[in-house]
């Protein structure tokens, strides 16, 4: 298991939910839900540069057969525009199938509204992304999903999975 905090991020259309794991990768908590639009690069550049993360993890939208769909194409758009805003710290991309279901089933199981708690919703997914993450690099000793090159020269480089 590598050493260092990871952070993981549910990117909607609306809302970003964020979530941070320990730097030894051990457990994962909600750190907060960034509007999304303009501001949201500056304030994701702010959550890096606090918690100096070894990765982040971005939520890749795959059907429930696998395949990519627009969606998929868009949030690679939006990993690409994160590294080149980040430059230097890597973009892991991971299956998020079932995370959001996930995450709302676990908050309406323990009684929250989660019509009005969407926030919570985001931030949940991201901690159940980030979850996912950590439980298949304990596991395989490898991490999960799709590195983006930081250094711009070999484009994606896809992990064991």
């Amino acid at each position: 298991m590598r050493i260092g905090v990871r952070l993981a991020l549910d990117w909607g259309k609306a809302r970003i939910g964020v979530a941070a794991s320990d730097p030894g990768g051990i457990l994962a908590h909600p750190v907060e839900t960034v509007p999304a639009g303009p501001i949201a690069l500056r304030r994701i550049a702010a959550l890096v540069a606090e918690y100096e993360p070894l990765e982040l993890v971005l939520g890749l939208p795959r059907n429930l057969a696998g395949r990519e769909g627009p969606a998929a194409v868009a949030m690679r758009e939006v990993a690409a525009t994160l590294a080149a805003s980040l430059p230097g710290v890597p973009i892991r991309l991971v299956d998020e199938r079932l995370t959001t279901v996930s995450a709302s089933r676990q908050l309406a199981s323990a009684g929250r509204n989660t019509r009005r708690q969407r926030s919570v919703i985001d931030q949940a997914a991201a901690v159940a992304l980030l979850e996912q993450t950590l439980q298949h690099e304990r596991t395989t000793g490898k991490p999960p999903g799709e590195l983006l090159s930081t250094e711009g020269d070999q484009g994606r480089t896809p992990a064991d999975e």
